[in-house]
C-alpha cells in the first residue's frame, strides 16, 4: 500500500536532519577560531572591517550528495540528495561553525570541552538483504561531552593537532525515540588551513568503542528473526574498528564548498561474528554546496 504524503514527509525528515548532520560532521574536520575575549556571552563585538573578525552569524541553503552504507558492516549503500542548510554563529558558549554545531562547556589554552553530535541513517530492512524479515533500523543522533586537547600547533597556525575524545548517548529519531548505548571515539585530528591556497583541510583518525546496547541494537539477531542462513546473535559490546576521514572545505564570496571521504575498517571488531556484517571495510563520501544569504551586521573578534 501507497503511503500517504504526509507519512512519507514525516519519515524524510529524520533523513534530511541525519544527512546534513553527518556531512557537516564530516567535513568540519578543520580548525574552528576560538572567540576572544568575551563580553556579555559572546565574543567581543568590533567595527567592521577589522582584522580577524567574522560576523556574529550567517545563514544560507544549499544541497548536499551523501553516499552512505546501511549501517557499518552492511554490504548495501545508498546515495541521498539533501538540502543543505548553512548556519554559523559565533558565541562563547554557542558555536555553529567548522567544527559543527555544539555548546562550549570549558574553553581553556589548549583544553576545551564541547557538546559533540554524530548520526546514523535510518535502514529499511525489506531493503537489505541481511536484514530482511527484521524491524526497520531508525535513524539515530548521538550526543554526549567532548574532552578536545591541542597537542601541536605550528607557529604560523596552519597546522594543528588536537586529541579529541567523545563520549556520547545514541537516540534513535522516530516517534517514540529510545536510548540505544553509549559510544566512545577517541582520535586524533590535524587540521589544515591554506591547503593548495584556499582549502581547509582535515585528517581524523580513530579507534571506535561501544556498548552491548549499542552494539546489539545494529547487530543482534533476536531468536523470532533467526533464520537458516540468519542465526540467533547476540552482540557483547568494546572495540568496533576504527575509522579515518578526510575532508576539504572553502569559502568562496558567499559559497561555501565541502567534501569528504571516509573509511572505516571492522577488523577485530566485537561483533563482527554477526550474520548482519557482510563487508568488514568500507568507503563513504559527500560533497556540499550552499550559498550564504544572510549575515549579520555585527562582527565578533575571532582569535584566527
Amino acid at each position: 500500500m501507497r503511503r500517504p504524503a504526509d507519512s512519507r514527509r514525516r519519515a524524510a525528515a529524520p533523513l534530511v536532519f541525519v544527512g546534513a548532520l553527518l556531512l557537516a560532521a564530516a567535513v568540519c574536520a578543520d580548525e574552528v577560531p576560538l572567540p576572544g575575549p568575551v563580553v556579555d556571552g559572546t565574543a567581543t563585538k568590533v567595527a567592521p572591517g577589522a582584522p580577524g573578525s567574522e560576523p556574529l552569524w550567517e545563514l544560507g541553503m544549499g544541497a548536499a550528495w551523501v553516499r552512505f552504507d546501511d549501517y557499518r558492516g552492511s554490504d548495501q549503500t545508498n546515495n541521498y540528495l539533501l538540502p543543505l542548510p548553512f548556519v554559523a554563529y559565533r558565541g562563547r558558549f554557542l558555536r555553529a561553525d567548522r567544527d559543527g554545531a555544539r555548546a562550549i562547556l570549558f574553553a581553556g589554552k589548549r583544553i576545551l570541552v564541547d557538546m559533540s553530535l554524530a548520526a546514523s541513517v535510518p535502514t529499511k530492512s525489506k531493503r537489505n538483504e541481511a536484514r530482511r524479515g527484521m524491524p526497520d533500523l531508525a535513524a539515530t543522533f548521538e550526543i554526549g561531552p567532548n574532552l578536545n586537547v591541542e597537542l601541536w600547533q605550528s607557529n604560523d597556525r596552519r597546522l594543528k593537532l588536537d586529541l579529541r575524545l567523545p563520549v556520547r548517548e545514541a537516540i534513535t529519531i522516530e516517534r517514540s525515540p529510545q536510548a540505544i548505548g553509549v559510544t566512545f571515539s577517541p582520535n586524533l585530528n590535524l587540521d589544515v588551513r591554506g591547503f593548495a591556497n584556499h582549502w581547509n583541510l582535515g585528517l581524523l583518525a580513530g579507534p571506535l568503542y561501544a556498548d552491548r546496547r549499542y552494539h546489539e541494537h545494529f547487530y543482534g539477531v533476536a531468536p523470532e528473526f533467526a533464520s537458516a542462513t540468519r542465526p540467533v546473535y547476540r552482540a557483547p559490546g568494546g572495540y568496533a574498528g576504527w575509522r579515518a576521514t578526510t575532508a576539504l572545505s572553502r569559502r568562496i564570496g558567499n559559497a561555501w564548498l565541502g567534501g569528504f571521504v571516509r573509511y572505516d575498517d571492522l577488523h577485530g571488531a566485537a561483533f563482527t561474528a554477526s550474520p548482519l556484517v557482510r563487508r568488514d571495510k568500507t568507503f563513504t563520501a559527500g560533497l556540499g554546496i550552499s550559498w550564504i544569504f544572510a549575515t549579520s551586521s555585527q562582527r565578533v573578534q575571532v582569535d584566527d
